[in-house]
């Protein structure tokens, strides 16, 4: 189950390197973006590498999305290293090494070198690239591990084998969807709102399977992971608010840049310190 697991992401992720990758390009943004455009509505650096310079666009997002990338790998050693035999601890590992993995290629594409990557050599920028294809797919592998664990912490039994086998499942779909909109292309089954519907049912399983653990064991492990579900859930929600309030344009008129995404990884990284000082030493397996 392990095995199948943690090769499926990679097969997917494989495949769409020899597969025919052109068409992602034809999906364009809502309005045509010119890269003069695209530099004028976000702060950037000109770094002069090499003969025109490296533009980096939005430093302080990037830092944001860097270090939260590295905090999800190095959350991910300390389940590593403190496994005991606990296959919970095991996912939990798996699903912030992805995680990291993913949050790496995202600030990269979205963040630092989002110029570089959508704009320059185009008379248009792009709308995604390849790199955001990569990040959706080993984020929804991620958050399987994750569900994974769940599945060894609260659940037994026959209701475990669903739950690891829904894991295994929703990601190879997920990636599939995900790679057939990119290759003909479909912008919704790229999108980051279709990300976020594949992880709904895991994190609704998160929330009800930790409150049900914690109201009939009182234990420590359970309201830890009570808690840890319900400040993603915070998180997510103040993201969407902060999208709501379209908070980039409102502060970058003031010439303050600090976007929707900074609310989400500032978020994101208050989430993993949580877990770090909790989970890490509570997280263990439930007896069948």
């Amino acid at each position: 189950m392990i095995r199948k697991f943690l090769i499926l992401p990679i097969l997917l992720l494989s495949f769409h390197f020899i597969a025919n990758c052109g068409q992602l390009d034809t999906i364009e943004t809502s309005s045509k973006l010119t890269g003069a455009e695209f530099l004028a509505g976000q702060h950037h650096w000109l770094i002069p590498l090499g003969e025109n310079g490296i533009v980096l666009s939005q430093p302080s997002s990037s830092f944001f999305v860097y270090f939260l990338s590295l905090f999800y790998l190095y959350v991910g050693y300390k389940f590593w290293v403190s496994i005991r035999s606990q296959k919970s601890r095991y996912f939990w590992a798996m699903g912030f090494f992805l995680t990291g993995i993913a949050a790496i290629l995202a600030g990269t594409s979205y963040q630092a070198l989002g110029y570089e990557l959508k704009c320059t050599g185009r008379d248009f920028c792009l709308w995604t690239t390849w790199w955001e294809i990569n990040y959706e797919i080993l984020q929804n592998a991620g958050m399987n591990g994750f569900l994974a664990a769940a599945a060894y912490t609260n659940a037994k039994a026959s209701l475990r084998k669903i739950l690891l086998g829904y894991a295994i499942l929703n990601t190879f779909v997920y990636s599939s969807l995900v790679i057939y909109g990119a290759i003909v292309p479909i912008q919704f089954l790229v999108s980051f709102e279709f990300l976020e519907l594949s992880c709904l049912p895991a994190v609704i399983f998160f929330l009800f399977g930790s409150a049900y653990g914690y109201f009939t064991k009182k234990d420590k492990m359970n309201f830890h992971l009570l808690i840890t579900w319900i400040l993603l859930v915070f998180v997510m929600f103040a993201y969407a608010v902060s999208l709501e309030m379209n908070l980039t344009s409102l502060l970058w008129t003031k010439g303050i840049w600090f976007t929707e995404n900074d609310v989400l990884h500032v978020g994101l990284i208050l989430w993993v310190y949580y877990i770090l000082k909790t989970l890490v030493t509570y997280v263990k397996d439930e007896r069948e």
